[in-house]
């Protein structure tokens, strides 16, 4: 039997658990920007055993890109603080697989290449605070378009942490001029999902030549009257992967995140 994949709609008012079942079952293979509001969404970064120690470093030398959520015990793929139950292995819509800090493929099911000594590493996302934005009426461009956020690799190098280095990775969204001190407020309030902006107006000044050219996710159109404004993002760690070229390494899809139990709520500072 043919599987029927979801549409957005199709999944509101449904609980992450729920959602979680849907992407198991291969119902919803598309990025994940729109679901579960209210829920903290999370990255994804899996590194063996030997490696974990520096990589848990990394993210903490570097905590607005790489803000750690949940550490899981070496060969457990079960999220036990946020989402009791998950199968990290299989709840994710796409993942990455890197060796050698190259991609050598993309899936929907890691179980293939689990290992006992490998890590698991949820790290905060900036999906978490886009219900927060569109509750106080600013607009995602991405959510609107159905399209996955445009990240770029930025000019800013990250603190360095044993064999791991890299850049840092932002993504996008404009923001109308009137409502980017509002959208600052409003994303400080969460940096266990990336906090506030690192930068506001000309892409140039970290790095980025061409807006409408992002290196992960798809381009989004910036109207008149609004200005690019980019966070820190979770996908950095794959921009770090592909620097320092370890063995192997799993990721999340860029945009493909895993839905947590955990409301964004509890994560918001006030």
């Amino acid at each position: 039997m043919a599987t029927v994949e979801h549409s957005l709609s199709t999944l509101a008012g449904l609980t992450p658990q729920q959602i979680r079942h849907c992407i198991r079952h291969g119902q919803w293979r598309r990025p994940t920007a729109g679901l579960a509001p209210g829920y903290t969404q999370a990255n994804l970064a899996i590194v063996p055993r030997a490696l974990a120690y520096d990589f848990l470093l990394f993210c903490q030398r570097n905590p607005q890109p790489c803000p750690v959520l949940e550490v899981l015990d070496a060969g457990d793929p079960e999220p036990r603080e946020f989402a009791p139950g998950a199968d990290i292995r299989t709840d994710i819509p796409r993942y990455r697989v890197y060796r050698q800090g190259r991609l050598a493929d993309e899936v929907d099911d890691i179980t293939a290449y689990w290992r006992g000594d490998l890590v698991s590493f949820l790290l905060g996302c900036s999906f978490t605070f886009e219900h927060p934005l569109l509750e106080a009426g600013i607009g995602i461009r991405h959510i609107e378009l159905g399209v996955n956020v445009p990240m770029f690799i930025t000019n800013r190098p990250c603190r360095s942490a044993g064999v791991f280095q890299g850049p840092m990775v932002v993504s996008m969204r404009p923001i109308p001029h009137a409502q980017v001190i509002r959208a600052v407020q409003i994303t400080s309030r969460f940096p266990a999902v990336h906090g506030a902006p690192v930068h506001v107006g000309d892409p140039a000044a970290i790095g980025i030549h061409d807006v409408q050219q992002p290196d992960f996710g798809d381009a989004v159109p910036i109207a008149a009257g609004e200005v690019p404004v980019f966070w820190a993002c979770g996908v950095t760690p794959q921009a770090v992967v592909m620097h320092v070229k370890p063995d192997l390494a799993i990721t999340h899809a860029p945009g493909y995140m895993f839905i947590t139990d955990r409301r964004d709520s509890t994560l918001a500072m006030l």
